[in-house]
């Protein structure tokens, strides 16, 4: 079945951070630029932003060299940056998962992006769009 499916490849050998898997992450699409929202990216693999119709395949090689660049540290930096952004209303939790990430524990930037994709696939509740994630 995937060997029908286009397949996209996010190289993890050529970026340390948020800002070069985005631009990593871009090169696979077609007349578009993400720049590492989370939300955008969930908004891209529902279609319409530069990726293929119908499904496809998307193909993470050097995976565990991303997962330590996505890591807690870089999972801090990007909450660090967000933080002056936050409703003050939501500012406590946001605080709580900036803490939990200083200290290497919760969900890293690579769980979180995983989680996304993963969320337009099989068993996920955007699994019409078809996307299968290969962790290489």
């Amino acid at each position: 079945m995937t060997r029908d499916l286009p397949v996209l490849v996010v190289d993890g050998t050529r970026f340390s951070d948020l800002d070069g898997f985005a631009r990593e992450f871009s090169r696979l699409l077609n007349g578009y630029t993400w720049r590492g929202n989370l939300d955008a990216l969930d908004d891209i693999l529902r279609g319409g932003y530069g990726t293929p119709e119908g499904g496809w395949v998307l193909r993470w090689l050097g995976s565990e060299q991303s997962r330590a660049a996505l890591g807690h540290p870089e999972t801090a930096r990007r909450l660090e940056r967000l933080l002056t952004s936050v409703d003050p209303s939501n500012r406590a939790s946001f605080e709580t998962r900036l803490a939990a990430a200083r200290r290497g524990e919760g969900p890293t930037l690579f769980d979180e992006i995983v989680a996304i994709i993963r969320e337009h696939g099989p068993g996920g509740r955007d699994a019409v769009d078809g996307i299968l994630l290969e962790l290489v």
